[in-house]
């Protein structure tokens, strides 16, 4: 069996290379030349260089592969220009399905986010039968992701064999980065969060995850959606179990979040103005910290049986590895 991987240099991705090879499945990543190649070390796979705006190296790289998994995305708060988020993720992941169709891959895995899931107006756990829409979107990089489903989804409804995941907030080893949610686990292991604004999350061990790639490939069903993810927790209870972790202590004072909006806004004006480099505290970020990300996670586990590890283990993988890496 072989399988084309795209993103396996990012979190996610690496995750799901490692978990492919110790199937024993063959691995063919799509990587752009000069990519980090970092979380591939040691892993028996196959490269092919190529690129998601370029259809002709798309299909190159699926020539020959039954399977696809497709967890390659630009994922970030910020960018210079917003319009790479669309090129890549909607633009890119559209042509990718579509060559995968044109070369008859029989099973594609298409890695969205949970930031594409609705929530409850009212309060509650979100399902994957919540309804959204682009309006309830906050940011380029969740708009892009919730048009890029929209796009597999028409697909699925025209005959593609595609299954789609949507991963909570991975955390674990590896996040070489690191992503935002590794970046929290960063800062506070340096002890630069002296204050928080409270908001709700649902955090998965990123092995899990990968394993939830494998499981959907073996057991999802064409055209529907599952949410990988573990537990809820409130940000105040990540910083008490990093805290019993790491001996920092937990930040105690909670800020209101209008209060650190207008640094925000000023923050974003001098990356897209001054710095030209990501903000310290990302607009996108406060936005979206409104929202308690809380969901049901059941359909993943009844139906492909989504391992379930405790989130304290899989914080503990994140604070040992950062400290073993030198980022804190």
């Amino acid at each position: 069996m072989k399988a084309l991987l795209t993103g396996a240099t990012g979190f996610v991705g690496g995750a799901v290379a490692r978990a492919l090879v110790a199937a024993g499945i063959h691995v063919r990543t799509l990587v752009r030349p000069g990519s980090d190649l970092t979380n591939l070390a040691g892993l028996k796979v196959e490269q092919a260089h190529g690129d998601l705006r370029d259809r002709e190296s798309l299909r190159r790289a699926l020539a020959g592969c039954e399977q696809l998994y497709h967890v390659g995305a630009h994922y970030a708060l910020w960018a210079k220009d917003p319009a790479i988020f669309y090129d890549i993720n909607v633009t890119g992941t559209r042509t990718l399905m579509e060559a995968a169709r044109e070369v008859g891959t029989r099973r594609i895995v298409y890695c969205s986010t949970i930031g594409a899931v609705g929530l409850p107006p009212g309060g509650g756990l979100g399902t994957e039968e919540t309804p959204v829409s682009l309006a309830q979107m906050a940011g380029h990089y969740k708009r892009s992701k919730y048009l890029a489903e929209q796009e597999v989804l028409k697909l699925a409804r025209q005959g593609l064999p595609v299954v789609i995941v949507n991963p909570s907030a991975p955390v674990g080893a590896a996040d070489v980065k690191p992503t935002p949610t590794g970046q929290i686990i960063v800062d506070f292991m340096m002890g630069r969060m002296p204050a928080y604004i409270e908001t709700g999350m649902n955090l998965i061990d990123v092995d899990d995850v990968a394993a939830g790639h494998l499981l959907a490939m073996e057991k999802g069903r064409v055209g529907e959606r599952y949410i990988l993810g573990n537990r809820n927790l409130m940000l105040r209870e990540v910083f008490e179990t990093l805290s019993r972790l790491t001996g920092v202590k937990a930040p105690s004072l909670k800020l209101p979040r209008q209060a650190i909006l207008p640094l925000a806004y000023l923050n974003q004006w001098l990356s897209d103005y001054v710095t030209q480099r990501p903000p310290r505290i990302p607009l996108e970020g406060v936005r979206m910290a409104k929202y308690r990300m809380h969901y049901d996670c059941r359909k993943a586990i009844r139906e492909l049986g989504l391992p379930q590890t405790p989130p304290e283990v899989a914080l503990d993988k994140a604070v040992r590895w950062f400290r073993d890496h030198g980022y804190a």
